[in-house]
């Protein structure tokens, strides 16, 4: 039954169709801990930037004129970051540091190692000779000028961007709401057993330390709600409706299958979800669910076997999530890696292998027992997705756990 519900061939086009549904959150006025948040307005360059024609090098500012002569020169004043510009009196010139303003008079900067340096004065090289007009002066607003856009809605504010921010003059932004998430595993085998040891039976419930752990990596994702709960249709679809009610995105893991205790499926449809795809031609993770509601809300259901969960997450959840926070590039392209020992063995599926990094470019294969292999996936970096029917080292991309 499950295969022909596999609607989709290519995993990108699968998430594409259910992001489309999806709701970006609100917008909420951030005074200054806006790194690792979702930009919500335009920054503007609040002057030129440069605000000043300034030296890019430490040394002297002169006059064209000043190259026509072997004589030494006479040096009158200097130029230093953080105060007006000296006047260049007539027949000399003046000493300047890197990020200096440039007086208006001057018409290049030579290097002060272009120069041979007395008392007072200078002596051009050969090299200092040659320098061309305009040479290691940065003009006023080459880098942006005032009004112009200098970052974009849907920027994500890293460290670089938030210097930008605030060298324009800003002391607030307005970003996109945290993205509200509530992860609930499933399974009446799971359990944290926090003061017992679990019968060979039972299982710890590894699925929700992976699935927080990505998620709650992302400033502008918020863990809300997180829960567990039994094979009950009835029991299951009381949380699910419950966490909808306070959250943008539910990330579910078991329960998502074809067997009589997964009910995942027919708990979506009861709260009101409509499932965009159940089932894609990957491995591990073949029954992968994913689900919006009328109100654009996440419902991703994710296989119960922790490798299967983990790569999911990863591999669906965030790009998700990151639609939904308002990101304006959310499926980004990613690094490709090549591995040192691909195999012979290839299969009809998008094949996400882990993988352990050597470095420059370069990973080999984790040995995996299969999807319930927490060791293996333990050791590994991350994975690569292989398209059906592939082989060979790659290029593959790649996929980081952080």
């Amino acid at each position: 039954m499950l295969p022909k519900q596999l609607a989709f061939t290519h995993l990108d086009d699968a998430i594409g169709a259910l992001a489309e549904r999806l709701t970006t959150v609100g917008i909420e006025r951030n005074l200054d801990a806006c790194t690792g948040r979702v930009l919500a307005e335009e920054v503007t360059a609040d002057r030129d930037s440069p605000a000043a024609d300034v030296s890019a090098m430490d040394g002297y500012a002169i006059r064209m004129s000043d190259l026509q002569t072997s004589q030494p020169i006479q040096v009158t004043g200097e130029c230093v970051p953080g105060a007006p510009p000296t006047q260049m009196l007539d027949g000399s010139i003046v000493r300047i540091f890197t990020g200096a303003i440039v007086p208006s008079q001057a018409e290049a900067i030579v290097k002060r190692e272009d120069t041979e340096e007395y008392a007072g004065e200078i002596r051009l090289r050969d090299s200092g000779m040659k320098t061309p007009s305009g040479e290691h002066i940065r003009r006023a607003g080459e880098n942006a000028k005032a009004g112009s856009t200098v970052l974009s809605p849907g920027t994500l504010i890293g460290p670089a961007q938030r210097a930008l921010i605030a060298n324009f003059g800003y002391h607030g932004v307005d970003v996109y709401k945290a993205v509200r998430v509530s992860v609930i595993t499933t399974g009446d085998e799971v359990g944290l057993f926090l003061k017992e040891r679990p019968e060979p039976w039972q299982l710890y419930n590894s699925n929700r330390f992976s699935l927080t752990s990505i998620l709650g990596a992302h400033p502008w994702v918020s863990l809300v709600n997180l829960e567990h709960c039994v094979d009950d249709r009835e029991s299951l679809t009381q949380m699910l409706g419950k966490c909808l009610q306070d959250s943008d995105a539910v990330v579910m893991t078991g329960g998502v299958s074809m067997g009589d205790y997964d009910h995942v499926p027919d708990c979506c449809r009861d709260v009101g979800g409509e499932v965009i795809f159940h089932g894609l031609p990957i491995r591990p993770g073949k029954p992968i669910l994913g689900a919006a509601t009328t109100e654009g809300k996440l419902i991703l259901g994710l296989p119960g076997n922790p490798v299967s969960a983990t790569v999911g997450c990863r591999r669906f959840a965030l790009p998700l999530l990151s639609k939904l926070s308002g990101q304006r590039v959310w499926l980004s392209p990613v690094p490709m890696v090549c591995v040192n020992e691909f195999g012979s063995k290839t299969i009809p599926l998008h094949w996400l292998r882990m993988v352990r990094l050597k470095g420059n470019g370069l990973a080999e294969l984790v040995d995996t027992r299969g999807s319930g292999d927490l060791v293996s996936l333990g050791h590994s970096d991350g994975f690569i997705e292989c398209p059906p029917h592939s082989s060979g080292i790659g290029p593959w991309p790649y996929y980081a756990w952080a």
